[in-house]
């Protein structure tokens, strides 16, 4: 896998993870502070639950910048997979949480993209740490006696 292709899945994921950050960050404060949207009704029954929601998104946020900026090595491909392990684990987890809000859809396509990326991430990385292939001018150099 090319250096280039590995640069694009970290900006592609990053994209994702910017977009959906922000997104569900302008869900969190609307609903912790104007009542409105998805979460308010579930921010409305625990309304302190709002500083993990925004936090989560914030941090997604950040790591989004990070991975945007970051170069196409091994350990940032390693990070991004393990930062959707976990995102994607606690979807799937909390699920609950989609059906109470009235947000399947939005938890189908996260879910979905954030196991996406691990398998990106985890293919690049693999790539990553595979040794250059040999040109045809070294090929046969060490099977000659």
């Amino acid at each position: 896998m090319s250096t280039t292709i590995r640069r694009l899945i970290l900006r592609a994921n990053a994209a994702f993870l910017l977009a959906a950050s922000a997104g569900g960050m302008w869900s969190d404060l609307a609903g912790a502070f104007r009542a409105r949207g998805h979460v308010a009704p579930i921010l409305a029954a625990a309304p302190h639950a709002a500083i993990g929601f925004v936090e989560a998104h914030g941090l997604a946020f950040i790591l989004g910048v990070l991975l945007w900026r970051a170069a196409p090595e091994r350990s940032w491909h390693l990070t991004a997979a393990a930062v959707h392990v976990l995102l994607g684990t606690a979807n799937l987890v909390f699920w609950q949480l989609f059906i109470a809000a009235d947000m399947l859809a939005v938890g189908y396509i996260t879910t979905t993209l954030h196991w996406l990326f691990v398998a990106l991430q985890l293919s690049a990385a693999v790539a990553t740490s595979r040794p250059a292939t040999l040109g045809p001018a070294r090929a046969g150099a060490g099977s000659q006696r």
